[in-house]
């Protein structure tokens, strides 16, 4: 393969039986194998190989200024993908285990790129608290409200901290999460205010918001009652609010 034509391999090292399949992954996307989880700007399907099931996210290919950019002078959405779920794992935080990802490159421009993780076990997001009913919905919350502390005190906040985007499962040991769709990551110090800001895209009544705080403050030595009203008075200026309660 050529320079105009060529493609970059990262594989975790835990998973390099996986070669053959990760290098065949843009061809599987372009024949339309695997079932669709979501399709909009980017795509997410899950594959079978072999025995076991994978996620494979193929992002959107950019336009041209950006062809030229990524993987020249800014990494691509699935390197960045990769990188940070690194990042979450080594301090705790879940996110679907990581198998690496592939950049193409077609004419000497920048192509598409994608990301593969296995499987989440998690079978619900954040959104779910609306449309049923969990006898733990406060333990749920609570595990939201730590989590996302500790992204803040390592400097870490998702820029796109949506209902969506938060899975969870309830064990024998508690409430596990996993954050995804991790390729937008801002890094830097997070003072209460900024931390408290970035839950703002977090639907909440005014008992769940009280939830989290009080999990949110006490993993980052802050006042619970300042972070209430931080939450609440940051949520009430997004849109899609039900009769101001959310």
């Amino acid at each position: 393969m050529s320079w105009l034509n060529h493609r970059t391999l990262v594989l975790h090292p835990d998973c390099e039986s996986l070669r053959d399949f990760m290098l065949s992954v843009p061809e599987r996307f372009d024949r339309g194998e695997g079932t669709v989880i979501h399709k909009g700007r980017n795509e997410l399907r899950k594959m079978k190989y072999g025995e076991q099931e994978f996620v494979v996210k193929s992002f959107h290919r950019p336009n041209l200024i950006n062809r030229f950019v990524y993987g020249i002078f800014r990494p691509s959405k699935a390197k960045r993908s990769y990188v940070h779920a690194g990042m979450f794992l080594e301090i705790g935080v879940g996110t679907p285990r990581p198998v690496g990802y592939i950049n193409v490159r077609r004419g000497g421009l920048f192509d598409r790129s994608y990301y593969v993780t296995y499987v989440s076990p998690c079978p619900y997001t954040y959104e779910a608290l609306f449309k049923q009913k969990f006898s733990y919905e406060d333990e749920v919350l609570s595990e939201v409200g730590r989590i996302t502390g500790i992204l803040h005190n390592h400097g870490y906040a998702h820029k796109d901290y949506g209902r969506g985007n938060i899975l969870f499962l309830h064990t024998e040991q508690g409430v596990y999460l996993e954050v995804v769709d991790l390729n937008r990551l801002a890094v830097g110090p997070l003072d209460m205010k900024a931390g408290c800001k970035n839950l703002e895209r977090l639907p909440a009544t005014p008992h769940m918001h009280r939830v989290l705080a009080e999990a949110y403050a006490k993993e980052r030595g802050l006042d619970p009652e300042a972070c209430y009203r931080l939450m609440v008075a940051y949520r009430s200026t997004q849109p899609g609010k039900i009769d101001g309660l959310y």
